[in-house]
């Protein structure tokens, strides 16, 4: 078993000024996950990243990496709403429209 670390941020941004309000914060998720899951995510790497193009000038990245052992997290800020881009990649390896 291994921690694995699901990281939200918004590198492109399609807002009037090009910033996101989000951007100082932790956003993400951590789970407890088997060897097996983590090798089918990340393959022979600690860290990967996964994108999503919203198409109106808003792209997600979803960074995936292994949480060394005794490593303390600082507080999460949730996910955004975005917990679904951590199933489609559980499920299937990238992130896929819900």
């Amino acid at each position: 078993m291994k921690r694995v670390k699901f990281t939200l941020s918004m590198p492109n941004r399609g807002s009037w000024n090009g910033g996101w309000s989000g951007s100082e914060r932790h956003y993400y998720r951590q789970f407890r996950m088997s060897d097996k899951a983590v090798r089918n995510i990340l393959g022979d790497k600690e860290t990967a990243n996964f994108g999503y193009n919203f198409g109106d000038g808003w792209y997600a990245n979803v960074g995936v990496s292994i949480i060394p052992v005794g490593t303390r997290l600082p507080k999460s800020d949730g996910f955004c709403g975005y917990d679904w881009m951590i199933s489609s990649i559980k499920c299937y390896g990238e992130i896929r429209a819900h």
